[in-house]
């Protein structure tokens, strides 16, 4: 048997969903319970470029409409930054206001939705906010939440980690966030009854053999790798440099102490100081 790929890869998850509308429907409807049913997708960026593996700061998304017209931006990530909220609304919001063609009426725009799975915990503030893993955001009144503009504009997340723990009531959401965190336990998967789940089970099988999927996963898993060592030595040499530059400025702020001790004690001339202290004459003369 040959090494199962993980769905929480960029790239198997594109894989999974945009080759198999049927299973991406599945996901959509799963993930969003309480809204109404979708019959169909079209995938609108079913295929995968070259440069997009390897690049760096890119998500594999897939971005597909149903049949009311309705846009889905569906995504898993596992990497924490700090604005990958601000990317996501941005690509939301465009979404949106790329619908209409010059001339055509607000009536017929339709919703865009957001649907991320997040491999890592988001929300982390208060105990509150430890304590829910499913959060949905849209257009609400600061002051009275009950009070919205409507959900066309829509991003709902899932915090995986968090789901598993807290766990989630048993059904079709709870049997997705068990594929996610437990694809490779044979024995816990073997208890998921959710036919979508068990589809998209087999799929992972089916790509694990395919060897050329196995090559292009670890390529795109190589690629987050070395994108997080490189952020983690900017972060390490702007730390650096920081204790550097605090030392410096340490040492500094020493100098200018000893050259108002010797000025208080008027033996020396300014110019003696700041040969003395390493300070300039005209810091010296600041200090009279």
């Amino acid at each position: 048997m040959s090494h199962l790929l993980d769905p929480t890869n960029d790239y198997v998850f594109k894989r999974l969903f945009a080759e198999a509308p049927d299973l991406l429907v599945d996901l959509i409807n799963d993930l969003r319970p309480d809204l109404p049913n979708i019959a169909s997708v079209q995938v609108l960026n079913p295929t995968i470029e070259p440069s997009e593996l390897t690049g760096k700061y890119i998500i594999l998304d897939v971005l597909a409409r149903d049949g009311q017209g309705h846009c889905y931006n569906v995504e898993i990530q596992v990497r924490r930054y700090g604005a990958w909220h601000k990317r996501g609304l941005f690509y939301l919001a465009r979404t949106l206001g790329t619908q209409l063609n010059a001339g055509e009426d607000y009536q017929e725009l339709r919703a865009s939705v957001g649907i991320h799975l997040l491999d890592f915990d988001l929300f982390t503030a208060s105990e509150a906010e430890r304590q829910q893993a499913i959060w949905r955001f849209e257009m609400r009144d600061e002051r009275q939440p009950e009070v919205s503009l409507g959900n066309i504009l829509q991003m709902n997340l899932i915090e995986l980690n968090k789901a598993d723990h807290l766990g989630v009531p048993e059904g079709p959401l709870h049997d997705w966030i068990t594929f996610f965190k437990h694809w490779r336990e044979e024995f816990i998967m073997a208890k998921v009854v959710h036919e979508p789940v068990k589809r998209a089970m087999s799929r992972i099988r089916e790509l694990s053999a395919d060897e050329e999927a196995q090559r292009l996963a670890f390529v795109r898993e190589r690629a987050l790798r070395d994108e997080v060592s490189l952020l983690n030595e900017a972060r390490r040499e702007g730390e650096q440099k920081g204790r550097q530059e605090g030392r410096q400025e340490g040492r500094h702020e020493n100098a200018r102490e000893t050259a108002t001790n010797l000025l208080k004690l008027g033996v020396l001339t300014d110019e003696q100081i700041a040969q003395s202290t390493g300070l300039s004459l005209a810091e010296v003369k600041a200090l009279h």
